[in-house]
């Protein structure tokens, strides 16, 4: 999030806009009626689903405080391990009143799915509404291996991990065990990432932090187009503050291990994916900073002790194609050309081009979006939460992105509702990795494609378990929205979800499938998108072939096991040195 130089003579419309509003029911604006046009890929079921959350910035308190200016995020994952997606949201904050420093928070929000596209609210029965704290994101990892995810919440001068345990009456209920773990040391958390650095076995800890700002560090600045009213001040005007990395120590406690590890000090961090770029085998971090360089941090690490060698310069991803550093917010990651390798994805502020960084293997990336269209939909997006998914399960990976401005009146020609961007990947099975183009069909997807939000985190998961990838998108002051994928083209899809032995979440397996003469090169993430946690499950979209295929799982311990005649439109749980099964079985 920057702010730019603009010209003085800039006409400004006479529509006063306000930096994400939201009425006091937190009511939606009207969503477009369905005009015909093509079909439509995502049906919204937010009204009939039970989930009814807002996140609230507390902007009505008149502070433009760049607090603000964040949002929060979404976390999909099968907490009480019955086979179904949940969605926890987080709640943000508000400030007690203009003459006051307070700062309180709003309750997240975790609902446990129904079935059927019905959820309940369970967020006091599973003890998720205290503390309250200004709150951002979410992470997910199962922590102590011990088959129950646990979760991360971040936000303003704390991060909270929550133990996900049994609560005495047959269910799940989740302790606040920050304290006893040791994740101190926060002033302003927004993503993180957990994944197994070092290879023993336990997944450590990867947290963004922000800038500088508190109410003894709160400038005036004024708006963007007529320098006349208050609003929230650029990233520019703060320094930032250095990220955290934590060492898993196996028995329930992390360290601090950031120095030692050689993180540097210098990143604005809002976004972070785990990710192997370099086909080592070992998982890499890659962080979308705001304003300043992007990191790559290169894997260097052994057991027991955490080392991370920063190339963000060296690969060519820490700027963009003209040499500059972007206001970078969500990151995702991908073979989305087919070459085997995993490239990355970063969405990007106003008046700047939206961050594909191709991987040509040997350490280097090409900024590719210009040849590959993502340029094609304008400068005129702020991009928040992205992930890559195989929409129409066609076997290429797609992109949707959220977007939504941070400033009460943005530079024109922004605005602070915008909508969001689908991206279809064009790919043929004879193209080469630098002739991939997308094309933006948001026009085709659905009544929420065409209308305008303040977007914030994005997750991606399959909620209903009929192989079609569904959206949950945060957005500021405004109810979350559930996407239902209900395209029905006749493609088939093949569903993982990964066990490993030892390392229960194998974030960094690497899984190659073999199908209609393609080969689909996937994998495990760590983080990704923006304040979110998406579906662990690895989703294949097959195209036309229904037959039994071929999959090969190299695991994070290195071992290599081949899966043959798995059969299409159905779940498989892969489990380290065990024959495969179906879900339940």
């Amino acid at each position: 999030m920057r702010r730019l130089a603009l010209p003085l003579l800039v006409v400004v419309s006479a529509l006063a806009l306000t930096a994400c509003p939201g009425s006091p029911s937190g009511s939606p604006p009207p969503a477009p009626a369905e005009d015909g046009a093509g079909s439509v890929f995502f049906a919204d079921m937010t009204a009939e689903s039970g989930v009814g959350h807002v996140y609230r910035n507390g902007e009505e308190s008149g502070q433009a405080a760049i607090l603000e200016s964040l949002g929060g995020g979404v976390a999909l994952f099968d907490y009480d391990g019955d086979g179904k997606l949940d969605v926890f949201l987080s709640g943000g904050g508000e400030f007690a009143g203009p003459d006051t420093k307070e700062i309180r928070g709003r309750s997240s929000k975790l609902y446990r799915n129904l079935g059927g596209w019905k959820f309940e609210d369970v967020t006091a029965r599973v003890g998720l509404d205290v503390p309250l704290f200004y709150t951002h994101g979410a992470a997910v990892a199962d922590c102590d291996n011990d088959g129950a995810p646990d979760l991360l919440v971040t936000g303003w001068g704390r991060v909270v991990l929550y133990h996900n345990e049994p609560d005495g009456r047959g269910g799940r209920r989740f302790a606040d065990v920050t304290a006893r773990a040791g994740l101190t040391g926060v002033r302003w958390a927004t993503s993180a990432a957990f994944a197994d650095l070092d290879g023993d076995g336990y997944p450590d800890l990867y947290g963004c932090q922000y800038v500088n700002w508190s109410w003894d560090n709160h400038p005036r600045c004024l708006d963007y187009a007529r320098d006349e009213v208050p609003d929230v001040c650029p990233p520019k005007r703060f320094e930032a503050l250095p990220h955290l990395l934590f060492c898993n120590n196996g028995d329930g406690t992390f360290r601090d291990v950031s120095a030692e590890a050689g993180l540097r000090k210098d990143g604005k961090g809002l976004g972070v994916v785990v990710v192997d770029v370099d086909g080592d085998g070992k998982p890499d971090v890659y962080v979308a900073n705001d304003t300043v360089d992007n990191f790559l941090y290169l894997n260097r690490s052994a057991p027991g002790k955490l080392r991370l060698e920063e190339s963000g310069q060296r690969s060519l991803t820490a700027r963009d194609d003209n040499g500059v550093p972007n206001g970078s917010m969500g990151v995702a990651a991908a073979d989305y050309d087919g070459s085997g390798r995993f490239s990355l994805f970063v969405t990007n502020y106003q008046h700047e081009t939206h961050g594909l960084y191709r991987n040509r293997g040997g350490g280097l990336f090409h900024h590719a979006s210009r040849p590959a269209g993502i340029s094609a939909i304008g400068l005129v997006y702020v991009g928040f939460g992205t992930c890559f998914l195989d929409y129409d399960r066609d076997g290429a990976e797609d992109i949707a992105i959220s977007n939504g401005h941070v400033v009460h009146i943005p530079p024109p020609p922004g605005e602070v509702r915008q909508r969001p961007v689908l991206f279809r990947n064009l790919r043929q099975p004879e193209d080469q990795p630098h002739q991939v183009r997308f094309a933006n069909v948001a026009d085709e997807a659905g009544p929420y494609f065409r209308g305008k939000h303040c977007g914030r985190g994005l997750a991606v998961g399959d909620l209903d378990n009929d192989g079609r990838p569904d959206l949950v998108v945060a957005h500021q002051n405004e109810p979350a929205a559930l996407l239902r994928n209900v395209l029905d083209n006749g493609n088939h899809w093949l569903g993982v979800r990964l066990t490993g032995r030892g390392y229960r979440d194998a974030v960094g397996a690497r899984l190659t499938l073999k199908v209609g003469g393609r080969k689909l090169v996937r994998t495990v993430l760590g983080g990704g998108s923006y304040l979110s946690a998406c579906d662990s499950r690895v989703l294949y979209g097959l195209g036309p072939s229904d037959g039994p295929v071929r999959l090969t799982v190299r695991w994070p311990s290195g071992r290599e096991h081949t899966y043959e005649d798995l059969a299409s439109d159905r779940y498989w749980d892969l489990v380290e040195d065990r024959p495969p099964a179906k879900p339940g079985e």
